[in-house]
C-alpha cells in the first residue's frame, strides 16, 4: 500500500517550474523545489532565508514593521482580506502590556482549499520567519501553529523544520543577538471547520469547546488566555519575510497596475478541469487564465458556474471570467475572494445536489452555539434532499430565500452561517429554475403560492 507521504493524491500541487519563478515576482514559492521536497533549513539559508529576521531585529522596532506592512497593504490570505498591518497595529502593546501570543491558523478545512497545505509541507522555513517577524512586532513571547488534525504530513514536516530552526538559534532565547525571545509550537485541532474563525480557534487552543466568543475584546486585546493575541492565516505569515526585505513600493508593483492590491496570491482550480492544482500570479488575475493554465474543462465540458474561492463564496458565472480577482472586485459582484481557489461547475452538474452536499457540510459543522446556524442549516439541508429527489413541496424554494437571509451577516454569532447562505443564495439568484424544477405539484396546480414573510 502507497503511504500518504509518498503518493501524488496527498500532495498540493504547484504546476509552476522552477524558471518561471523568480525571487523578486514569486516571493511565495521561488525557493521550491520541482521535485517536491521539503526545502530544508540548509537550502533555505542558501537563498535568503532569514535574512529579513536578521535584518529586522538589529536595525527596526516594532512599530517601523507595523508601518511596512501598512503600507504595503498585505491583505489577508484567510479570506477575510483584512489588512494584516492595520490589525497588527491594533494590538494592544507597550512596556506595561504583558507579552502576548502569535497564532497560525492553518486549520485549513475550506472545501476546494489546499494553498496552505503546500506552504507548510514544502517550505515550512517561510512560515516560521513570517512567525518570527509578526512576534516581534506584536510583543509576542510564543507561537502556535494551528493546524488541521488531518495534516499528518504537515505536522510532521513542521515540527522538524521547528526542531532546526531552534537548534540554529532562529528560535529560542536572544534570536540572532538581538535580546529578542521567542518559539513556536504546533497544535494540532481535532477536525472541526469552525476552528477557522480565529476565537474559537482560541477557545479550542485553550482547551475549551471551539464555540467563538463575543466580540470586544478582541484577540488583540484579549486573546489566547486573556493575552494580546495576533491570529494570521499560513499564506499571510509567509508574505512577510519579503515585504520587509524589499519594502511596500515593490510589494504593491507585483500586481502589475491589475488592481489596487499589492502583492501575489496563491491562486488554484479544482473540480472537472484538465490540471487541477496551484500557481503563484500577481494578484487581480483573472478567472479565464486560471482556468487556461488548468488546461480548461474535461472532455470538452460547458463551464456553467464558479466558486472563486472556496464553498463559502458566491457562484459567478461564466462572464465574469474576466473579472481580476482581487478583494474588491469580486465583493462588488456579491460573491468573495475567499482563498483564491477556484471550483467550476459544468452544464452536466446540478445547482442542487451541489448545494445540498455543501449545506450538509456547513450544517455537519456548525458548533451550534446560535439559532439560526444550528436550527437553519440542517432545515436547509431537509428541504434540498426534497428537491433533488423531485419530492419537494410549494412553497419551499421560497422557504430556502427566507432561510439563506436568517443566516446573513450581523444575524448570527459569527461568520459560519453567513460562509454557508452565501453560495446557496447567489445559486437561488442565478439557477432559481434549477430548484423550482425539484417540486412536486398536486394535479392541476402549475405553481407554488409565495408565502407571506410573516408565515414562514
Amino acid at each position: 500500500m502507497t503511504s500518504q507521504r509518498q503518493s501524488p493524491v496527498y500532495r498540493s500541487r504547484l504546476l509552476q517550474p522552477a524558471s518561471e519563478r523568480q525571487p523578486d515576482t514569486h516571493p511565495l514559492t521561488w525557493r521550491l523545489r520541482d521535485d517536491g521536497q521539503v526545502v530544508d533549513l540548509k537550502d533555505y539559508e542558501s537563498k535568503e532565508g532569514y535574512c529579513a529576521v536578521s535584518q529586522v531585529l538589529s536595525a527596526h522596532d516594532p512599530q517601523s514593521v507595523i508601518a511596512v506592512m501598512k503600507e504595503a497593504n498585505v491583505r489577508g490570505r484567510g479570506g477575510a482580506g483584512f489588512s494584516a498591518g492595520l490589525k497588527w497595529s491594533l494590538t494592544m502593546q507597550g512596556g506595561d502590556m504583558p507579552r502576548g501570543y502569535i497564532v497560525c491558523n492553518a486549520d485549513e478545512m475550506e472545501p476546494g482549499t489546499f494553498k496552505d497545505r503546500l506552504l507548510m509541507e514544502q517550505q515550512p522555513h517561510l512560515l516560521i520567519e513570517g512567525m518570527i517577524l509578526a512576534a516581534f512586532a506584536n510583543n509576542a513571547r510564543y507561537g502556535y501553529i494551528f493546524l488541521r488534525g488531518e495534516y499528518v504530513e504537515s505536522a510532521r514536516v513542521l515540527t522538524q523544520a521547528l526542531a532546526e530552526a531552534r537548534n540554529a538559534g532562529w528560535l529560542g532565547p536572544d534570536i540572532a543577538g538581538s535580546g529578542f525571545d521567542f518559539d513556536i509550537a504546533v497544535h494540532t485541532g481535532a477536525g472541526r471547520y469552525i476552528c477557522g474563525e480565529e476565537t474559537a480557534l482560541l477557545n479550542s487552543l485553550e482547551g475549551h469547546r471551539a464555540n467563538p466568543r463575543a466580540k470586544p475584546p478582541f484577540p488583540g486585546q484579549s486573546g489566547a488566555w486573556g493575552k494580546p493575541t495576533v491570529v494570521n492565516n499560513v499564506e499571510t505569515l509567509c508574505n512577510v519575510p519579503a515585504v520587509m526585505l524589499l519594502g511596500a513600493d515593490w510589494y504593491q508593483g507585483l500586481s502589475g497596475g491589475r488592481t489596487k492590491d499589492g502583492g501575489t496570491k496563491l491562486y488554484g482550480a479544482s473540480g472537472l478541469v484538465n490540471r487541477p492544482g496551484l500557481w503563484e500570479l500577481p494578484i487581480g488575475t483573472t478567472g479565464q487564465e486560471i482556468l487556461d493554465r488548468a488546461e480548461g474543462l474535461r472532455d470538452g465540458r460547458k463551464l456553467k458556474a464558479w466558486l472563486p474561492g472556496g464553498a463559502s463564496t458566491g457562484f459567478l458565472l461564466p462572464e465574469h471570467l474576466e473579472l481580476p480577482l482581487d478583494f474588491d472586485t469580486v465583493g462588488k459582484e456579491g460573491s468573495r475572494l475567499g482563498t483564491g481557489l477556484i471550483t467550476v461547475v459544468t452544464e452536466d452538474q446540478s445547482l442542487v445536489s451541489l448545494m445540498r452536499n455543501l449545506e450538509e457540510f456547513f450544517a455537519r459543522e456548525s458548533c451550534g452555539w446560535c439559532t439560526p446556524c444550528r436550527d437553519g442549516l440542517p432545515w436547509t439541508v431537509k428541504l434540498l434532499l426534497g428537491l433533488e429527489r423531485g419530492e419537494g413541496e410549494a412553497g419551499d424554494v421560497e422557504l430556502l430565500d427566507k432561510l439563506a437571509a436568517d443566516c446573513g451577516p450581523g444575524l448570527t454569532f459569527c461568520a459560519h452561517a453567513p460562509g454557508a447562505a452565501m453560495p446557496l443564495q447567489t445559486a437561488l439568484r442565478h439557477f432559481r429554475h434549477e430548484f423550482e424544477q425539484g417540486v412536486h405539484y398536486p394535479k392541476g396546480k402549475a405553481h407554488a403560492d409565495p408565502i407571506p414573510v410573516g408565515q414562514v
